[in-house]
């Protein structure tokens, strides 16, 4: 059981990372379509 549960607890660290990611990258193109729209 505590196996599990580790698997678990690493698992959404993980999905934690990745979900950062993906906002950072998604806040990086709004930047560049916001700097692209201005001009």
């Amino acid at each position: 059981m505590s196996g599990n549960v580790g698997g678990l607890n690493q698992g959404c660290g993980h999905n934690g990372h990745s979900n950062i990611g993906i906002i950072l990258v998604l806040f990086i193109l709004l930047v560049i379509i916001a700097c692209t729209c201005m001009y």
